[in-house]
């Protein structure tokens, strides 16, 4: 049964940028996804140059590794500076993840179908926590969601990838979901190829024939899939270009990046 929670305290969006060496990435993918949101939830869009300020200066902490950027409406949010934004330290994961691969499960939690929120990221993560409670196991990365009418949508926390009859392919998210800002730096990387990324609806069962999977955020960059519900996978030319231009985001702003990968973004 698709799930929404209409708490007020909920009402908003937030952003989640991956810091390293003290500078956020891809802050102009994350700022136009907010602003975005601001907009079509009619909440107040802050000034960005304030906003650009204030994640660099959270940035240059000492021991950030994840700058975290919220918008609410409500009682006691200041309309002159509706933004808030914190540093938060590491989120530590099995490094192994980015080279072996991770084991995935599918979800019995549905998405609810609300096309006016799609592509946001929600305060609300009441459907995503429960999704992810049904599993218990510390060797499950993440479970695939999917919508009411049973398409294929995303991870719990993660857009998904899948090579299928030769193309590689990833949920239109029109109906729900987030559209991950990795997720559109893929989408703009392959555009360029003479066979870009198909975006469209996927049954969960195309899957079960898929030659590789992936999945993919902002903090993760690339996770591979060896395993989902049981049956194996192999890491493919498609993962491997993927982990690559990850490598190639993470030095774009920073030239002490060019001697080698960084360790939080390995190739698979």
């Amino acid at each position: 049964m698709p799930l929404r929670s209409d708490t007020s305290q909920d009402h908003g969006i937030f952003e989640t940028l991956a810091v390293l060496d003290g500078q956020a990435r891809l802050v102009q993918r994350h700022l136009t996804r907010l602003f975005d949101g601001c907009r079509r939830l009619g909440l107040r869009v802050p000034d960005a140059s304030v906003l650009v300020a204030e994640i660099a200066a959270c940035a240059a902490l000492p021991g950030t590794a994840v700058i975290k950027v919220i918008m609410r409406s409500g009682a006691g949010i200041d309309p002159d500076r509706p933004q808030l934004v914190r540093a938060e330290p590491p989120r530590p994961r099995p490094q192994e993840w980015a080279h072996a691969g991770v084991a995935i499960v599918t979800c019995r939690t549905r998405l609810a179908v609300e096309p006016e929120l799609a592509g946001l990221k929600l305060l609300d993560r009441s459907v995503q926590e429960r999704a992810r409670r049904e599993w218990s196991s510390d060797s499950i990365a993440d479970g695939l969601t999917l919508d009411a009418d049973g398409r294929l949508v995303s991870g719990t926390m993660t857009n998904v990838f899948a090579v299928i009859d030769g193309r590689l392919c990833t949920p239109a998210l029109t109906r729900c979901g987030v559209a991950g800002v990795m997720r559109a730096e893929f989408l703009k990387a392959w555009q360029s190829n003479a066979q870009p990324i198909v975006v469209r609806d996927i049954d969960p069962a195309e899957l079960e024939t898929a030659s590789e999977i992936f999945l993919s955020n902002a903090l993760i960059g690339v996770w591979p899939v060896r395993s989902l519900d049981g049956r194996s996978y192999k890491v493919g030319p498609a993962t491997c270009f993927a982990a690559a231009h990850v490598q190639r985001i993470v030095k774009a702003s920073d030239a002490s990046f060019a001697s080698a990968p960084d360790p939080r973004f390995p190739p698979p």
